[in-house]
Order: structure tokens, then C-alpha cells, then sequence
């Protein structure tokens, strides 16, 4: 084959490239009919009454919160600090259950495993150390799992046997948690991925947000990517599954939050405030979804109603306030009963 007819071969393909990538587009398109305050706007949705209020404040923590998660009794809950320590808490009635000295204090992240048997962390070791909670010895992780070459930014267990973390190298792991091995890796964002989410009805999907500006949605079956949406003008720091895992909460660097759907394959709302200039670190839906809570770095945590238009709104719903610096994490309980935030001030607040 000669060059120049390699050369126009070549050219045919990117042009059929572009030509199936503008097909896509016109679907996309097509399905994208509105956005959610304006299919709310023709059922008429009641007002949300109630107001949130801070019940509790969890203090031990000597050192930044950088993250918390809920376990699946709605009670217990864990927080990561730069203090070195894993704390594992009653949220009713604020004792601290266990304390976790950690071998390396740079932390990250945090998980609980869905049975509540297990906790998990990671940061710029780049390890996820697991935890037995029943083990009378807890100075030393349970389960060591090593094989990303960036720092762990976020980790979620699949169920009992699995858990998926997130990483600096731009990659994804799912790992047996009993034989630490790798099952599976997940490799198609071009900057580190800063968050994961599992959706809560179908065990084989998981949505991560990067510094690429894109937020993905995986089987985790195939190891292939099913989604990408675009449209964030900097790096996503946070992701979450609206109920019914059939749309995406995204938080960026850009100050904005957004909502996008699998089904129509686009963005269906946006929130953000010509006040708000702040990086918003942390999301997390109502359990009906008709709130989007968002942390900030200015101290706050923003809720907005989804069911609301862009342009209706000029000011978040609520506004949870308490915090003294920086709000890194945040978490609603499985119960939908109340919310928890951990922030840079070494405190948690739970809302409700």
C-alpha cells in the first residue's frame, strides 16, 4: 500500500469519526427536552417547610476533618483526620466508639463497609488500609491494598467482599478486600480522580469525578466507561447518584453544581450563585433528592432545590452554617434522617 493511499485512508476515518461523534451529538440533542425545573414547574411541587438545624457537634479530632462517611445503621459513622486518627462515632449520642492511629497521617478518605464489619482509609501513601472493627487490636490495617502509583483520593466498599477506590493516577481499582488483589481497573480520565459513588439500585455502576473536568460512569462488569459528561469548567471534586441512580450530582472548582442524566444523556440543572466564588468540595442527595447539599470552601454548606430552574434561583434553599473553616466532607445518613459535615475547623456537625 502506498503512503498516499494510507494517507486518504486515514483522512476517511477521522472524517467518519466526526461524522458519527455530530450523529451522537443531534441524539443527545433530542433527548435533552428541559431541564428539571421546568418539568417540575407542570406538577406543581409543594414547598419544603422545614428548615435544618444543628443537633450535634463531634469534637475529638486535633487536625483537619478531610472526610466522613455514614454506616449503614444511619447511628455510626466514621471521619479521617490529619491528626492521624480514624474515629468511629455513635452520632446520637457523640461517644466515640473507636480511635485508629494511622500509620501515615496524610488521610484522605474514608469508607464503611456495608455490613458495618469493616472501615477503610487511604490518602498520600497511596494505600487503602482496611480495618476490622471486631479485632481487639487495631494499631495495624487488617488488609493493605497497593497498586495505584498516585495518592488515594476517595474509596467506597461495592459490598462486603469488595471495595473501589479512586486515585491521583487517573485510574479506578476494584479489589477483593479477602485476597487484596486487584480485580479490575478502571482507566479512561485524562486527570486525577478526586471522588467515586456506588448507586444504590444497581450493584454494577459506579460514577467518578476528575480533575479532567468530566464526570464517567462505569460497569463494573465490563471495566468499560458507559457515560462522560461534560460541561464543568474545572476540576470535579465530588460525585454522588440521585435516588434511583438514574442521574449524577457533580461538584467542581468552578463553584457550580450540576445534575446530569444517563437517560438523556445530558445536563438537566445547574446551581450556582454569582456570590458563591468558592470551590465546592463535597456532595450528597436528600434521600427523595429534592435537595442537593454542597460543601464549600467558604465555610457553608449550600442546599439547593433540584426541583428548581437556573434561573428561579437566586440564592440557595438553606444554608447550614457552624463551621469555622472549611467544609471538606459531608455525608446523608442511608435513613435520609439527617446530614453530617466535617470541615477544616477539626470539627463534625450533624444536621437534622
Amino acid at each position: 500500500m502506498s503512503e498516499m493511499s494510507l494517507q486518504a485512508r486515514i483522512q476517511a476515518a477521522r472524517q467518519q469519526a466526526l461524522e458519527l461523534k455530530r450523529q451522537c451529538n443531534e441524539i443527545r440533542q433530542q433527548k435533552l427536552t428541559g431541564y428539571m425545573g421546568e418539568a417540575a414547574g407542570r406538577k406543581n411541587f409543594s414547598p419544603i417547610l422545614q428548615k435544618l438545624m444543628s443537633r450535634r457537634q463531634l469534637k475529638g479530632h486535633f487536625g483537619k476533618v478531610y472526610a466522613m462517611h455514614w454506616a449503614g445503621d444511619s447511628q455510626q459513622l466514621v471521619s479521617a483526620s490529619q491528626d492521624g486518627k480514624l474515629i468511629v462515632w455513635n452520632g446520637q449520642t457523640q461517644n466515640k466508639i473507636h480511635a485508629i492511629p494511622l500509620r501515615s497521617s496524610w488521610v484522605m478518605t474514608c469508607a464503611y463497609s456495608t455490613d458495618g464489619n469493616f472501615v477503610a482509609c487511604g490518602g498520600l501513601d497511596n494505600i487503602c488500609s482496611i480495618y476490622t472493627l471486631a479485632q481487639p487490636n487495631m494499631m495495624r490495617p487488617t488488609r493493605e491494598l497497593a497498586a495505584h502509583d498516585g495518592y488515594l483520593s476517595c474509596c467506597r466498599f461495592v459490598d462486603n467482599a469488595q471495595i473501589l477506590t479512586s486515585s491521583g493516577d487517573s485510574t479506578c481499582i476494584l479489589w477483593n478486600v479477602e485476597t487484596a488483589d486487584d480485580v479490575k481497573s478502571f482507566a479512561d480520565h485524562s486527570g486525577d480522580v478526586m471522588s467515586v459513588a456506588m448507586s444504590s439500585t444497581d450493584p454494577n455502576m459506579f460514577v467518578s469525578g476528575s480533575c479532567d473536568a468530566t464526570a464517567k460512569v462505569w460497569d463494573l462488569r465490563s471495566g468499560q466507561c458507559t457515560h462522560t459528561f461534560e460541561g464543568h469548567e474545572s476540576d470535579i471534586n465530588s460525585v454522588a447518584f440521585f435516588p434511583g441512580s438514574h442521574a449524577i450530582g457533580t461538584g467542581s472548582d468552578d463553584s457550580t453544581c450540576r445534575i446530569f442524566d444517563t437517560r438523556c444523556y445530558g445536563e438537566v440543572n445547574r446551581f450556582d450563585n454569582e456570590r458563591f466564588v468558592h470551590g465546592i468540595t463535597s456532595v450528597a442527595f436528600s434521600s427523595s433528592g429534592r435537595l442537593l447539599f454542597a460543601g464549600h470552601d467558604d465555610f457553608m454548606c449550600n442546599a439547593w432545590d433540584t426541583v428548581k430552574t437556573y434561573d428561579e434561583m437566586d440564592d440557595a434553599f438553606m444554608r447550614l452554617a457552624g463551621h469555622e473553616n472549611r467544609v471538606s466532607c459531608l455525608g446523608v445518613a442511608p435513613d435520609g434522617m439527617a446530614v453530617c459535615t466535617g470541615s477544616w475547623d477539626t470539627f463534625l456537625r450533624i444536621f437534622a
